[in-house]
């Protein structure tokens, strides 16, 4: 039986990231829709289709009529590529990679930082996980409602999805509200002592909202 985004066999702190259970919804999904499954599509790619991934994209999209995600994505598996999207226990993997890369280097002194910041996030409700990206590591209830980005070598931008909320105090507007974007205010963390009530406080404020 395939695993499920939400059954894995690796031990970790962090979350499948949401984008695989996406994924695993179309693979699924993929017979029914298009009159091949996967194993078919990737067979017949490598048999029928042209030999450049590029000339694959345009030719399951031209020829096929795949829109240009599905095509995109079947072209790179066919290569070998993207395994981690469908893999809840390869992404886990990668996502281990993701934060020691992060926190290598010059920024290596900001990881006690934001192990802290990690531990209060997952403690702020039971709904709470973390789904590290290659630059940032976004904190999930239903949608993103804060993130921990490690942006100079000296800082952490502890973000927070606050709609139109007023900054103030510590609290930075970003002008996410403005752009849609899901990141609205950020927190500047250079030092453990940062991490306050003043913190916490916002953090729980940006979890109760995506109830």
């Amino acid at each position: 039986m395939a695993k499920t985004a939400t059954q894995t066999k690796t031990k970790s702190i962090y979350s499948p990231h949401p984008s695989l259970a996406m994924v695993q919804k179309w693979v699924a999904e993929l017979k029914d829709k298009t009159g091949r499954s996967l194993h078919e599509w990737l067979r017949y790619i490598k048999k029928s289709g042209p030999k450049d991934e590029k000339a694959r994209r345009e030719w399951l999209k031209t020829e096929h009529g795949l829109g240009t995600n599905s095509a995109w994505w079947l072209a790179e598996r066919a290569e070998g590529k993207a395994t981690v999207e469908g893999d809840p226990d390869a992404y886990l993997k990668a996502a281990e990679g993701y934060v020691e890369k992060m926190f290598a280097g010059k920024k290596a002194q900001l990881r006690p930082i934001y192990e802290a910041l990690l531990k209060l996030g997952l403690s702020v409700g039971k709904e709470a996980k973390a789904c590290p990206c290659q630059t940032i590591v976004p904190l999930y209830r239903n949608h993103v409602f804060a993130q921990i980005k490690p942006t100079t070598q000296t800082r952490i931008d502890f973000g927070f999805s606050l709609g139109d909320t007023k900054a103030k105090g510590r609290l930075i507007d970003t002008g996410g509200f403005a752009k849609k974007d899901r990141i609205t205010h950020r927190i500047e963390i250079t030092s453990l002592k940062d991490i306050d009530d003043e913190v916490k406080r916002w953090l729980k404020v940006a979890y109760d909202r995506d109830a």
